[in-house]
């Protein structure tokens, strides 16, 4: 292919010009931008999870307003169904489920501190520290029902990794990590830091306590001695008697570890565009690298920057043009996946596709434990679902994994949509067809 001047490719933010230079280097071209129609379809969507209403739909068309796409991402990014949507999101990550004794009181209060948080706009790196630091009732301090979902030190270590870092140091935990820089060294001293949370049963049978036990050391698997406690890829704390997991709360979400930034940062963006920069979002390794370092690093030093502000990232992220490609590839991206020069088509993940049938058949949902017309999304317990949400790939949470969430397209999503009872019986209790022939 010929060289190309990057300076010619449409940009709008530093993001593009990150984006653009991969393209030039590689020389790819980038697809048009998208129409409105599909604009306003994929925002809602990534956004709230939602459809857009023929009101809003038609309103946003007619609108002459340059600035218009702009304004309707800050008008979603300000939306309940927002909340709503990063709520699951973060409960998966969290394992939020009654298992392991973890009452629907518990849960519940879990879920609820969670979407209070996220509504108030808390930064990420405080919501991590709180959940990271809990101690206490697990009612009265419900971020503590992260140490009751998983009990074992050794599994919460391999958890936190994975899901504050991005890093799957489990194959540490027998020998060194063949394909990353983890020793059996760095597992062993990581998982130390979990290795005296102490548990006691409160009054009411439903709740436990978490505490420090300010004793107690995990014994490498090898040589049978403790390790003292180190950051993953960072330095030994002073201890000084202070709770370990408060120490590490501290590190994790602070500028002293990069790892946090880049690896939330790219779950965000992953988000938006269906594959992350390092893909999967949550195997970070020297032998999965990022298709663009160079646009990692950015996004992370933009998340710290904003103090971990995810909205002003998504504001940035949705306002860029890579996001607003058209699908449709040209001859140079045809066959591009990693770089981002057309926007992959993607298939509407479990909750937000039953939400969507709901809106716009005009139809209501029963989940077990919420009212009547609450949306999937809003399901606290990840033990709960149904045909639908099962067939389509709702995650379990029964492991914190990002591939719980399944995305790929199957034949029974194909027979369920075409004759599944969600969709025929949704279809004959809204009446849609009913109301469309009688307005003409």
């Amino acid at each position: 292919a010929p060289a190309v001047d990057v300076a010619s490719y449409p940009r709008k933010n530093e993001i593009d010009d990150l984006v653009n230079a991969k393209l030039a280097a590689l020389r790819i071209q980038p697809s048009e931008t998208c129409t409105d129609a599909e604009f306003v379809r994929r925002l809602y969507i990534d956004l709230v999870g939602l459809m857009p209403t023929p009101q809003e739909y038609r309103a946003f068309i007619e609108s002459e307003d340059p600035e218009k796409r702009s304004k309707l991402i800050d008008e979603l990014l300000d939306r309940d169904d927002f909340v709503d949507l990063w709520t699951m999101k973060w409960g998966e990550m969290l394992k939020i489920r009654t298992a392991n004794q973890v009452s629907y009181k518990a849960l519940l209060g879990f879920h609820s501190w969670l979407r209070e948080r996220i509504a108030n706009n808390t930064r990420w790196n405080e919501i991590a520290r709180d959940v990271l630091s809990a101690s206490g009732g697990t009612f009265e301090n419900p971020p503590a029902n992260y140490y009751q979902i998983e009990a074992n030190p050794q599994l919460i270590a391999e958890n936190v990794a994975q899901v504050f870092m991005g890093m799957r140091i489990q194959c540490a935990k027998c020998h060194n990590h063949p394909f990353d820089r983890w020793t059996m060294d760095d597992y062993y001293g990581f998982a130390d830091f979990f290795g005296q949370i102490g548990y006691k049963q409160s009054r009411d049978p439903r709740e436990f306590v978490v505490y420090n036990k300010a004793q107690g050391e995990i014994d490498h698997f090898v040589s049978s001695r403790s390790v003292d406690p180190k950051y993953l890829g960072g330095s030994t704390p002073e201890l000084d008697g202070r709770d370990r997991r408060v120490l590490l709360g501290e590190w994790i979400a602070s500028d002293e570890n990069p790892y946090f930034a880049r690896h939330m940062a790219n779950i965000v963006w992953a988000h938006h565009f269906g594959r992350g920069i390092i893909e999967p979002v949550d195997d970070v390794r020297i032998s999965n690298p990022p298709s663009n370092p160079e646009l990692l690093e950015e996004l992370g030093k933009r998340f710290s920057g904003y103090e971990y502000d995810i909205k002003l990232l998504i504001r940035d992220i949705c306002n860029s043009l890579a996001y607003q490609r058209s699908t449709k590839s040209n001859p140079s991206n045809r066959g591009d996946v990693a770089n981002y020069a057309k926007a992959k088509v993607r298939r509407i993940r479990a909750e937000v596709l039953l939400d969507s049938i709901s809106q716009i058949t005009d139809t209501q949902d029963r989940f077990p434990r919420l009212p009547i017309g609450a949306r999937s999304v809003q399901i606290a317990d990840g033990a709960v679902s149904n045909y639908f949400l099962s067939t389509f790939g709702r995650a379990p949470r029964e492991t914190v994994c990002s591939c719980e969430v399944e995305m790929e397209p199957t034949l029974s999503q194909a027979f369920h949509l075409l004759n599944g009872d969600t969709t025929n019986d949704k279809i004959q209790q809204g009446g849609l067809i009913k109301k469309w022939i009688k307005t003409g």
